[in-house]
């Protein structure tokens, strides 16, 4: 979910951060830092999250739903 409340924090999607093109992030209020780390200023921005991917489906054909 998104937007869900209970997001472990995480620089690279700060608010106060911003991503550079190494992997490391630039922090308003501490600099460079790994996009691992978080702190106690974190701020939640939604739209530099990247959700997980939701699994891949397997195949099924009509023999999976018949009743033999």
């Amino acid at each position: 979910m998104l937007f869900n409340p209970a997001i472990e924090p995480s620089c690279s999607y700060c608010a106060k951060g911003t991503c550079l093109s190494d992997g490391n992030i630039i922090c308003t209020k501490y600099g460079l830092i790994r996009p691992a780390q978080n702190c106690i200023k974190f701020v939640y921005a939604p739209r530099k999250r990247i959700p997980p991917r939701p699994p891949v489906l397997p195949e099924y054909n009509s023999k999976d739903f018949s009743i033999d």
